[in-house]
């Protein structure tokens, strides 16, 4: 007897440069599946406060700018795109020091709830795959399927080093330590490995390596 196919939500979480975004994008489309970068709606907010002038640690600067932002995701060409108040920001929203103010608007509260509820709206209709850094254990608690990814430091350095060449390792790496500070000792959603998660190493390991062992995780649960 065959069993019936269910379309699941899979969380994956991990630190920067771990591969959950690659990785949860490619598993999306092997499934079919939506594909929600919750990432980006923090970059987003990062990059609104940056051009506005504002402090990112500035908490109630942040939560007003989160409440006010209208964010949509569209498929084009095959790549994912982010709009903020009807503007594609896709390209803009990549840089370190966007990801350093996403990094610092992700501990308030306030931006937080702003995101939390848009987050679990893309999630309620299911065959969703979602990345981030609280999706298992605050965002969607309940998700047939937990990942968490990791790589070690040096690793997750020469990927992030390879994006921006222009930036010494040694400087890449500094940033990631100091960014994994940051989101694992946060006193709102921190970074951590749920109870229930896969853990899945990246270390040393292809894209495709890895979506295969999650994809088999997918499977075991009907997906």
């Amino acid at each position: 007897m065959i069993a019936a196919q269910v379309r699941i939500a899979i969380a994956i979480d991990g630190p920067a440069s771990s591969g959950k975004g690659t990785v949860a994008r490619f598993v999306a489309a092997r499934l079919g599946y939506s594909y929600v970068d919750t990432g980006a709606l923090y970059r987003g907010v990062g990059l609104l406060m940056l051009r506005a002038g504002l402090d990112p640690t500035d908490a109630g600067a942040a939560t007003r700018v989160a409440l006010g932002a209208r964010f949509d995701f569209e498929w084009r060409e095959g790549s994912l795109r982010l709009k903020i108040d009807g503007v594609d920001e896709t390209g803009s929203i990549r840089g370190e020091d966007v990801g350093r103010a996403a990094s610092a608007v992700a501990v308030h509260p306030g931006v937080r709830s702003a995101l939390l509820q848009a987050q679990r709206d893309l999630a309620a209709r299911g065959g969703v795959v979602m990345d981030g850094r609280d999706i298992g254990t605050v965002v969607l608690p309940n998700a047939q399927l937990k990942i968490y990814l990791d790589a070690s430091l040096e690793e997750r350095a020469r990927r992030r080093h390879a994006e921006a060449p222009g930036v010494p390792l040694d400087a890449v790496r500094q940033q990631l330590e100091a960014r994994d500070r940051q989101d694992s000792g946060r006193e709102t959603a921190p970074l951590r490995l749920a109870d229930d998660a896969e853990f899945v190493d990246t270390t040393g390991r292809s894209v495709e390596e890895v979506v295969q062992q999650v994809l088999a995780l997918a499977r075991d649960r009907g997906a």
